[in-house]
């Protein structure tokens, strides 16, 4: 489990991935190089990672999430097959391994050509759906609030620094920037420079107008299980149109929850449920969302492991088992 200086370590880091260990050190009040060793610590033992992401709506690209069904070896060949697309992320076994979900990126370019088309033939797919993801009320920017508990508001404001908003938004000379932030998000600025073929103070430049406008974010990647959970569980709403959006946004204050979308199919609201243990998941069901009487059905398909999160997929990643956020 995580201690008080590790909690608020990853804390740090949803608020800004990029923020030096000293600056962090200071607002924890410990040196910065206990922060270095515990963050050296984190990615060697935890599988943390901080990386750089651009925002799907601002960056022009539609979201999907993917189901499909298949025979329990077939599909986990499938996760890691849809695991090494540069297009997909968070690619789940689930439903006891029969089961498998992920989310599909596409972009304007792409209308023309299958979603799905780099799925490996075999006889053992029974059922596939994709749902377009209309509206994400948590998720992606917005971190599972585990993470967000650690420090307090004035350490919070210590971080988040002097918001400039801007209109800046990513484009095709920023590609090579994106592709070394997705893989590390805590990049120098020479290893930006040297991708980019720009100069230093030109990353620099660059960089800080994407995250001042919004259009890129950092997210950081940690086996939940370490925050207690050891239940996961995907779930499949219906809910009255009518009532969509204050159902959506009821439920992104839900602890329990670490992603809410609105998306289209024959649900139309897809969530994501950590707890404790079963039975937590069982009155989180049977209590929490049983006071929505607008829920008119659900349906829910238990995590088994996590092959591929936010970071792109690399062979020698500690999946995460059971959960993951």
């Amino acid at each position: 489990m995580l201690d008080e200086i590790d909690r608020g370590l990853v804390h740090a880091l949803r608020i800004d991935g990029r923020a030096a260990f000293s600056r962090i050190g200071a607002v924890l009040g410990v040196s910065t190089q206990t922060v270095a060793r515990r963050y050296r610590r984190l990615v060697a033992e935890a599988g943390l990672r901080v990386v750089g992401l651009a925002d799907p709506r601002r960056a022009g690209q539609a979201q999907w999430l993917a189901r499909l069904t298949a025979a329990p070896q077939a599909a986990q060949d499938l996760a890691r097959a849809l695991a090494k697309r540069d297009d997909t992320s968070w690619v789940r076994l689930a439903s006891g391994g029969t089961e498998i979900s992920a989310i599909i990126q596409t972009t304007p370019g792409d209308g023309n050509a299958l979603l799905l088309h780099d799925i490996p033939r075999t006889a053992g797919i029974t059922a596939v759906s994709a749902h377009y993801l209309l509206h994400m009320y948590l998720g992606g920017p917005t971190a599972w609030r585990a993470h967000t508990r650690a420090l307090t508001a004035d350490q919070q404001r210590e971080l988040v620094g002097e918001v400039q908003g801007g209109t800046a938004a990513v484009g095709t000379s920023d590609q090579q920037l994106l592709a070394v932030l997705g893989q590390d998000g805590r990049a120098g600025f020479a290893e930006l420079a040297a991708a980019t073929g720009w100069s230093a103070a030109t990353v620099a430049k660059r960089l800080g107008e994407l995250r001042a406008s919004g259009a890129i974010y950092f997210d950081v990647d940690l086996d939940p299980a370490l925050y207690g959970v050891t239940t996961g569980a995907l779930l499949w709403m219906s809910v009255v149109p009518a009532h969509l959006d204050r159902v959506g946004e009821a439920l992104a204050d839900h602890d329990e929850l670490a992603f809410v979308a609105a998306t289209t199919g024959r649900t139309n609201l897809a969530a994501h449920a950590l707890s404790p243990d079963p039975d937590s998941l069982h009155q989180y069901l049977t209590h929490r969302l049983a006071a929505f009487p607008e829920i008119t059905t659900l349906e829910s398909a238990p995590v088994l492991r996590t092959i591929k999160s936010a970071a792109p997929f690399t062979p020698t990643a500690r999946p995460f088992r059971r959960v993951a956020v």
